[in-house]
């Protein structure tokens, strides 16, 4: 190991303790720039080229860009420096500590994914620039758990990506090849209120809602119908209700309704086509309403993951792990990367199970092996070419 850089166990540590909350509520909203500013001291240390990247807006969120090596660019090692929020009161660990206990590093971002991230840096330390026929490129984003605006930039501004990259979200060390592809929409019936004693007064919008509801089973359906692959635990599209309001009381006809639903789509679909069947199906279904009804996003989504089984990344995930590649239900920004040009595949320490939770932790028994795997990708794609 490098001397010049910390434990890798004190590395993630550090980083955890560095909070880097991204939500859409402007309340626990946070920078990402201190994390991205650590992580680029390390990496500048072991002799990377490193940007900050600032995002538009006055939000002050950066993307880290670090190149290892001078050659054209041939692997790159992406994770998001952002974390979800966090309720304290729930955890039994301090959730900005980095502590550790037994064979766990506790803390959030640990397992998603800050652990990759000091991994990244402490295997850039191990490696000689003078053997790289093709550079490492490591990719730090902002945004990934509120709007994927970090990996939106880097397409919108066209990066030139390398041809290969490996998101490290927490899949315990297997391939992922597929994952599904998410869309979040609000659908608003506006009807007129009035007295509850005569329904003639006003327009019941939780009435049009309740209808609005069936169609979207039957689209929901008609998804489902339509597209299945069984390597996913959950082999279709799903279509979630998540949230409804409607109304200020019992005895007055309901003005208004909101509903907010979570699509999540299979490969094969795209968020701009299903996002326009949708639209469409629910407005010629509700055409004889008299409510005013309107869409508004959410989020502005991600594509589904599917990347060749013919891909020399897939094969060599999959030699150099020992595992078969599988598909997974959540999200990531791997198809930002894939829009950019590059063959990409999900493969990090951690358990995706306990992201996103209280306690959440690193199993340091990854560590070892999962530096070796990166460590093997990266002589095949950038040294032994």
């Amino acid at each position: 190991m490098n001397s010049m850089l910390p434990e890798l166990t004190s590395m993630i540590s550090r980083l955890v303790q560095e909070p880097s909350v991204s939500c859409v509520n402007p309340l626990f909203d946070m920078s990402n720039r201190p994390v991205c500013e650590i992580l680029a001291d390390w990496l500048a240390t072991v002799g990377c080229a490193v940007e900050l990247v600032e995002l538009p807006g006055d939000r002050d969120n950066v993307n880290l860009i670090a190149r290892f090596g001078t050659g054209p660019v041939g692997l790159a090692l992406c994770g998001h420096t952002d974390t979800v929020p966090y309720d304290e009161a729930l955890w039994t660990q301090n959730p900005l500590g980095g502590d550790v206990i037994d064979d766990r590093l506790y803390g959030l971002g640990s397992a998603d994914m800050k652990g990759f991230l000091a991994l990244c840096a402490h295997i850039c330390a191990t490696l000689n620039a003078d053997t790289l026929k093709r550079s490492v490129i490591l990719i730090g984003s902002a945004d990934e758990e509120s709007s994927m605006d970090g990996a939106r930039h880097l397409c919108s501004s066209n990066f030139q990506m390398p041809p290969f990259c490996i998101v490290g979200e927490p899949t315990g060390m297997q391939p992922i090849r597929q994952h599904k592809g998410t869309l979040m929409e609000r659908i608003t019936l506006t009807g007129r209120s009035g007295h509850s004693s005569d329904p003639k007064l006003g327009i019941n919008a939780i009435d049009g809602m309740h209808e609005v509801i069936g169609h979207l089973k039957q689209f929901r359906l008609e998804l489902q119908t339509q597209y299945r692959d069984e390597s996913f635990t959950v082999p279709t599209p799903t279509l979630n209700f998540g949230h409804i309001r409607g109304g200020d009381n019992p005895n007055r006809i309901c003005g208004s309704c909101a509903l907010d639903f979570d699509l999540r789509l299979m490969p094969g679909m795209t968020v701009a086509d299903t996002r326009a069947r949708l639209h469409e199906f629910v407005r010629q279904k509700m055409t004889d309403t008299p409510l005013t009804l309107e869409f508004s996003t959410l989020f502005k989504g991600a594509n589904p993951l599917s990347t060749s089984r013919h891909s020399p990344l897939l094969h060599a995930c999959e030699n150099h792990s020992g595992r078969s590649s599988g598909s997974v239900s959540f999200c990531t920004e791997g198809p930002f990367y894939q829009a950019l040009g590059a063959d990409t595949m999900i493969l990090g320490p951690g358990d995706i199970a306990v992201a996103h939770q209280p306690d959440e932790f690193l199993p340091l028994s990854n560590l070892a092996p999962m530096q070796t795997l990166i460590g093997k990708l990266i002589h095949e794609f950038c040294i032994a070419v």
